[in-house]
């Protein structure tokens, strides 16, 4: 088992005995029996047995010992009392990711953005926000967390709050970027980063935008397309990375479309990947459209390009707009 997931569970167990300990007087029994677990999982690190299913003897997942160290099945030995709990658990989990999600639209004075959220399963590795700046502005956030399922929705509910504590700091969006993207780093393991676009909308029609290695968003203006490029690594990967910004000045009309990777790099039966290159022409033929109609014409034509071929992916898709009566 890997050496750094080790030493994360070994972490995790010696906080939760620790707390054990301190409730221990209270409910003698019941604590005890914890303890136990507990103590059985780091003897089973110090054998080098810890994350091996006790029936098959095969790896567990790592992203379920990540969520929780004392689990001893993998997934296909599960009994069915632990089958209903982890459906249980990834409801739930899909219920608070979605909670999370912001309104599907924001309107302020010479502005408008809206997204669309589209999970591979229950529980999804994508982000998106959009955060009045209390200026007549906003902040807005496209990104993707390594992984799916529970401990990919676990990083992607990290990264949601620790961007929504940065924003109320006022500070200059690469130094928000880099600070989020040590917070990933210091807090989790080194398999686990997210690509994000973070982007601050001004009331003079300005937007600085910072691309951790995300899809570059797309500008459109006057029927011309053009594609802006990341400003960064993504976040998570260093911890003293540092970001620069990109500044746009948007006039009446122009906008952002901003995508995930599910969404390009979706194939269709043949094996041919949607690709950047027909979102960019599509994009093109958007200008006359509405914007709030952008989304649904993105997604009506990455549904025909697949064909019925299968979904692989999270795929989000955000739009904003500098409104046509704005000065």
């Amino acid at each position: 088992m890997d050496e750094t997931l080790n030493s994360h569970a070994r972490d995790q167990l010696l906080q939760r005995r620790r707390r054990l300990e301190a409730v221990r007087a209270g409910e003698p029994d019941q604590v005890e029996h914890l303890i136990g677990q507990v103590d059985a999982a780091l003897e089973r690190i110090e054998a080098g047995t810890f994350g091996l299913c006790r029936e098959c003897h095969e790896p567990i997942e790592p992203e379920r010992l990540l969520a929780d160290p004392l689990i001893e099945f993998c997934l296909d030995h599960l009994t069915p009392r632990q089958q209903r709990a982890l459906q249980e658990d990834i409801e739930l989990a899909g219920r608070i990711q979605g909670a999370l999600l912001p309104p599907p639209e924001l309107t302020l004075p010479g502005w408008f953005a809206t997204y669309h959220y589209e999970g591979f399963g229950p529980v999804s590795g994508d982000f998106c926000d959009l955060v009045p700046a209390g200026d007549g502005g906003f902040y807005f956030f496209l990104g993707d967390v390594a992984g799916k399922g529970i401990a990919a929705s676990i990083l992607v509910a990290h990264l949601h709050a620790t961007l929504r504590a940065l924003v109320t700091m006022g500070l200059p969006l690469p130094h928000l970027v880099e600070r989020a993207s040590r917070s990933l780093c210091e807090h989790t393991l080194p398999t686990h980063f997210a690509t994000l676009v973070s982007g601050r909308a001004h009331t003079d029609g300005s937007v600085t935008l910072c691309n951790a290695g995300q899809v570059p968003p797309l500008l459109l203006r006057d029927g011309t397309v053009t594609s802006l490029p990341a400003t960064g690594l993504p976040l998570g990967v260093f911890c003293d990375e540092q970001f620069t910004e990109h500044r746009l000045d948007l006039r009446s009309g122009d906008a952002l479309l901003l995508c995930s990777d599910g969404l390009v790099e979706a194939r269709n039966a043949d094996g041919h990947e949607y690709g950047l290159d027909r979102l960019s022409r599509l994009a093109a033929s958007l200008d006359p459209l509405p914007p709030a109609k952008w989304l649904e014409t993105c997604r009506r034509d990455w549904l025909v390009f697949r064909a019925g071929a299968p979904k692989t992916d999270d795929v989000s898709l955000m739009v904003i707009g500098r409104l046509a009566d704005s000065v």
